[in-house]
């Protein structure tokens, strides 16, 4: 089952339009990644800032669906490989995606792809299931940047510097953005 903001907009225009549809959905979702990007607050004691990255990520990967999600988050990182400054702090290039929080890059690509796979499949119905699948997402995010800066820092440093202070925040995303989803839904109907 198809539940995804993207899905019902392309399914609504002649298949001519639907490619050109993905392809500009695809490229406003990464432009609002970068812009909740730049909503950064860098922590003294961490060499990973505070975002509105995840939030965005959740939300893409929901609204987007699995393959449209991960393609958003592709284009970012590529839009930042490329010198746009789309990254944290306005930052761009390779030493970001290679540094300490490129884990974190690498996993929103997985976890918009893994939380777009639970949206086709029903889980932005409810609260309950939303929230899940984003809590989902963060974990995901989490496993990749904890395990790259891991490499950096050793395991417990990672885990106490790229973990444990965004835990609240992190749910608080989460459920913010469960929260608003409805809002996105009955913008489609």
């Amino acid at each position: 089952m198809q539940n995804t903001l993207a899905f019902h907009a392309t399914q609504r225009l002649r298949p001519q339009y639907a490619a050109l549809t993905d392809v500009a959905l695809i490229i406003l979702g990464s432009l609002f990644v970068a812009a909740m990007a730049q909503l950064t607050i860098y922590l003294p004691f961490s060499p990973v800032p505070i975002t509105g990255q995840t939030f965005a990520v959740l939300m893409i990967g929901m609204l987007f669906g699995a393959r449209r999600g991960a393609a958003v988050l592709l284009l970012y990182i590529a839009e930042g490989l490329a010198g746009l400054p789309v990254f944290a702090g306005a930052r761009a290039g390779i030493a970001t995606l290679i540094g300490p929080t490129g884990g974190y890059l690498i996993g929103f690509v997985a976890a918009a792809f893994v939380v777009g796979y639970l949206a086709e499949r029903g889980a932005g119905k409810n609260l309950l299931n939303t929230l899940i699948a984003f809590l989902i997402g963060s974990a995901i995010i989490y496993l990749f940047g904890v395990a790259w800066l891991s490499t950096v820092l050793g395991l417990r440093e990672a885990i106490a510097a790229g973990m444990t202070p965004f835990l609240i925040g992190d749910a608080v995303k989460a459920l913010s953005a469960a929260l608003l989803l409805p809002a996105a839904w009955k913008m489609i109907k």
